[in-house]
């Protein structure tokens, strides 16, 4: 590639495999009665588990803001944002394994 070619070449802009983590962050403090700041973490995880395609290749589907909604309303009523997503993660985990690196250590939030 040359330099007029290097010039004129353009990065694609980043997908990430449904989960819009604006709408997310939202829905999880709406849905949740959570914190900004923990639904802002825990977004972001979503996002990066998305953007991993991980789940799209273990469940033929790409992440969804409504999927990680959903699965989060399954977790233990009295469970707070934090022990929700790591309880999906967890079942994740023991399904079909490579999930841990997406928890959130609730010790340094």
């Amino acid at each position: 590639m040359g330099a007029a070619e290097l010039r004129d070449f353009q990065v694609p802009a980043r997908q990430t495999a449904g989960v819009d983590r604006t709408q997310l962050e939202s829905q999880l403090v709406e849905t949740f009665d959570a914190e900004s700041e923990i639904a802002r973490i825990v977004a972001r995880q979503a996002t990066d588990l998305g953007d991993s395609a991980q789940y799209a290749a273990d469940f033929e589907g790409p992440l969804t803001v409504e999927i990680v909604v959903d699965n989060l309303r399954d977790a233990p009523e009295d469970s707070d944002l934090i022990e929700r997503w790591n309880w999906w993660l967890g079942a994740l985990e023991l399904s079909h394994g490579g999930y841990q690196r997406f928890r959130v250590r609730p010790d340094v939030v």
